[in-house]
């Protein structure tokens, strides 16, 4: 018997993660039931959860399909450049919901608020980021500039690149 023979269709409905998210919830759902879902359809070989498992096994997981490029994507048997542009989107999407702050200014009352405020971002960053905070009299944050990408673990910054903005 061959792979595509177990099919979406296949499987009992309730069974199925498109079905399963609506009666649970997403938060019920494994990250392969949804990226089987983001994906939508497998290939005449195999059935999208293979697809979806096949894809979370080459990146080892979500924190490196997180930093995936869309050649990485295309690399991979199954996945054109519909459906690597579709999960880069996505991908995307999450981060920014993730990285969204709401309108009403942040205040730093310490050096761990500010850390707190860039940390989220700055944790998945691959290089030093040299990060300016601007308050007002009030201490809220009304702008945030990256003022220097260093190296790997080293960044040079000159006092006037900061004094500039």
């Amino acid at each position: 018997m061959s792979k595509a023979s177990v099919t979406m269709k296949d499987m009992p409905k309730q069974d199925r993660p498109r079905e399963r998210l609506l009666k649970y919830g997403p938060s019920h759902l494994s990250n392969q039931e949804l990226l089987a879902i983001l994906l939508g359809t497998g290939t005449k070989e195999e059935s999208v959860a293979i697809l979806a498992q096949r894809v979370l096994m080459h990146f080892e997981g979500l924190n490196l399909l997180r930093e995936s490029t869309i050649e990485e994507l295309t690399a991979i048997k199954g996945i054109g450049s519909v459906k690597g542009v579709l999960l880069l989107a996505a991908i995307e999407f999450g981060k920014r919901m993730h990285q969204f702050k709401p309108h009403e200014r942040y205040v730093i009352r310490s050096p761990e608020d500010g850390a707190d405020f860039v940390m989220e971002e700055m944790c998945s960053l691959n290089q030093e980021h040299f990060v300016c905070l601007f308050l007002n009299t009030k201490n809220q944050i009304i702008h945030r500039q990256t003022i220097f990408i260093g190296s790997l673990n080293a960044s040079i910054v000159h006092p006037r690149e900061v004094v500039r903005p």
